[in-house]
């Protein structure tokens, strides 16, 4: 039985106008060339970066951004050499298409956006799920969200701590649903408060050419110096000098978009020091661990259909989500995450394919290492210029994501961990790479004040509604 988006969820600014002030410089390390002033410098060209770029450019104000990686994307990366169809290496998916500015414009730069797959097949050993075993796990999703609900109302600890004993068979694969497969990290290591506050992330959204073709697109003719790392920011309360091997560039406000481990990890000096208060709600949003292991395996030997996705009835952590047949290719990708993922990306790509190989073996009975004809897998945790997948709040640590968005002097934070509802997702980078560039330009005078708005409400989940299984909206899975 498939297990259907609606049963699982029962249980479970246009570019065109830029101004024309805007110079054209386009995505190569400018070397002597970087400019050494502008209005406001963007260190990090990710989705929350080149949102920011966008609003900045459009608001006829010079931007420059430097991304320390040799391509734009940041966890939004899309192979389109090694296979027969693009492979995004990050994050593959978007949401809230009745919102989300992304999805018109990528339509307008001519991308091919369309809902993600529907469903999920459930795989008990070498068989589907029955209807009713399908249900059984619905039913266990249903207590364990029920569960992490009411405890969030009352204080914050673990998911895993706050977890029914009574889930059976599927205590295993709900803790991989909830948990690894959703944020990258085990139900122990995240705050119910956190989670809780997800907001709604279940109609996901696709790019055809891959999501990160899409923020490559939408980051044309944006002035974006590659290849350039940010070694030290000096800031105060009137400007910011950012170093780069380039030179030093001089603003009236950075916007810094690098994920919470780069920030916390010291590579980018500041002086003077950031607030603690900053470094320590950086450091407790660590990035959790999500992976992809891409095999293409032409004639179908797994008999799937196109853009399936599947988990099994797992008894323990190691297991995995399988996305076969993508775009009606003959590539798979089985990601894995949490601390099994993070183990098994530590001992390197070839053991990271040979598990992929010996899980499908396991589940469907056949010699499949034969019919593998290209492989490759990511590993996130070991990129220097982002160092995991998405951010997870542990117990206790939701409010670091409100404390990480605070400016500090002219300098504003972006990113999906500072957004406090769609954290771990692409939409959440880039709607705080907006926030932010307005206010930037607020502060150096390009908008006009204006009165706090009252926040919006979150839209909460029921206590029955959970986050899609196998499409987590995370930065880069």
């Amino acid at each position: 039985m498939t297990m259907t988006r609606r049963n699982f969820l029962s249980a479970s600014a246009a570019f065109a106008t830029l101004p024309a002030a805007v110079q054209v410089l386009g995505r190569s390390a400018w070397g002597a060339s970087l400019p050494r002033e502008a209005d406001i410098v963007v260190i990090g060209a990710g989705a929350a970066g080149i949102a920011a770029t966008r609003r900045i450019a459009a608001a006829g104000r010079k931007v420059i951004v430097v991304e320390a990686a040799n391509q734009v994307g940041g966890r939004c990366i899309t192979d389109t050499s090694t296979f027969d169809a693009p492979f995004d290496r990050g994050a593959r998916w978007i949401h809230n298409p009745e919102t989300n500015p992304m999805i018109r414009l990528g339509r307008a730069a001519g991308l091919e956006i369309l809902p993600a797959p529907s469903g999920q097949k459930i795989r008990i050993g070498r068989r589907n799920a029955r209807a009713s075993e399908t249900e059984e796990l619905l039913a266990a999703l249903v207590k364990a969200n029920r569960a992490i609900d009411e405890a969030a109302r009352k204080f914050d600890v673990s998911c895993g701590s706050v977890m029914p004993k009574e889930l059976g068979d599927w205590a295993g694969t709900a803790e991989f649903v909830l948990g690894a497969s959703f944020a990258g990290k085990d139900l122990k290591d995240i705050s119910v408060v956190d989670k809780i506050r997800a907001q709604d992330r279940n109609s996901a959204i696709a790019c055809r050419q891959g999501l990160g073709t899409l923020i490559v697109r939408l980051a044309d003719q944006l002035p974006v110096s590659l290849s350039t790392p940010v070694s030290r920011v000096e800031w105060s309360n009137r400007d910011a000098g950012v170093q780069t091997p380039a030179g030093k560039i001089t603003a009236r406000a950075a916007i810094i978009t690098v994920s919470s481990n780069v920030l916390a990890g010291g590579s980018i000096k500041f002086a003077p020091d950031i607030p603690k208060r900053t470094l320590d709600a950086a450091t407790k949003l660590g990035l959790g661990s999500y992976d992809h292991i891409a095999l293409q395996m032409p004639g179908n030997p797994l008999g799937l259909a196109r853009d399936d996705i599947l988990i099994e009835q797992s008894k323990s952590a190691r297991t995995a989500l399988l996305y076969a047949n993508m775009g009606g290719s003959s590539l798979c990708s089985i990601d894995v995450g949490g601390s099994f993922g993070r183990d098994l990306s530590a001992q390197g790509e070839a053991a990271m394919i040979a598990f992929a190989i010996e899980w499908l073996t396991k589940l469907f009975g056949s010699d499949l290492a034969k019919a593998v004809t290209k492989s490759s897998a990511t590993r996130w945790n070991v990129s220097p210029y982002v160092q995991g997948a998405m951010s997870v709040a542990p117990p206790g640590a939701q409010a670091s994501r409100k404390a990480l968005s605070e400016p500090v002097g002219c300098m504003f934070f972006a990113g999906e961990a500072t957004h406090e509802t769609l954290w771990g997702t692409v939409d959440g980078a880039w709607e705080s790479g907006e926030r932010a560039a307005e206010a930037a330009l607020r502060r150096i005078g390009a908008l006009r004040e204006e009165p706090a708005a009252p926040a919006p409400a979150v839209k909460r989940r029921r206590s029955g509604d959970l986050p899609r299984a196998g499409l987590p909206g995370t930065s880069v899975n």
